[in-house]
């Protein structure tokens, strides 16, 4: 009699277990907190690279098409040309590299390659959220015995990233 109170017992808590692992909730944070009802489209500007620094043809287009995809991959707003609710515009504003570290022989042996990006937001929903003249910015280190030119599709990439990350941060990721 004692085995059928155990088996008993063994069997509530393959139940309960079952039960537990059966009824989950889950939650998925793309890290945009719009109100939809007020917010439905999103308009972007060009930004153009007016760099003081460097100029490399390809990074304008990369970063334009990267801002875009954030918005419209991690959030349901439609993109139209002009007068979004939320509007995007600005322009990059350097591209450049300095040395970064100094090896034993006297040469630099890091180099930073950085970039800044001015950013204007209008939530026209919100209009607290709204700032002009923001700027973002990102680095990257490579090895001063590599060329940029090999390395440079690859950090730009990453730097755009990052910008683009903070820029979606700063405009609908308010959690």
């Amino acid at each position: 009699m004692a085995w059928i109170k155990n088996m008993k017992w063994i069997g509530s808590l393959i139940v309960l277990i079952g039960i537990l692992t059966a009824c989950s909730v889950s939650y998925k944070f793309n890290g945009a907190s719009i109100d939809y009802a007020k917010t439905k489209t999103i308009s972007f500007e060009n930004f153009p690279n007016r760099s003081v620094g460097f100029v490399w043809g390809p990074m304008e287009n990369m970063f334009n098409t990267a801002l875009q995809d954030v918005y419209l991959q991690q959030t349901r707003l439609t993109q139209v040309r002009r007068g979004g609710d939320l509007q995007l515009s600005g322009e990059i504003t350097n591209y450049d590299a300095a040395n970064k570290g100094i090896g034993s022989d006297g040469y630099s042996n890091m180099v930073e390659l950085r970039m800044t990006v001015r950013v204007n937001f209008v939530d026209k929903a919100n209009p607290k959220n709204n700032f002009n003249n923001q700027q973002f910015s990102a680095s990257r280190e490579y090895k001063s015995s590599q060329q940029l030119s090999s390395v440079q599709d690859e950090l730009v990439n990453q730097m755009i990233k990052d910008i683009v990350d903070q820029i979606f941060n700063m405009t609908v990721a308010n959690w």
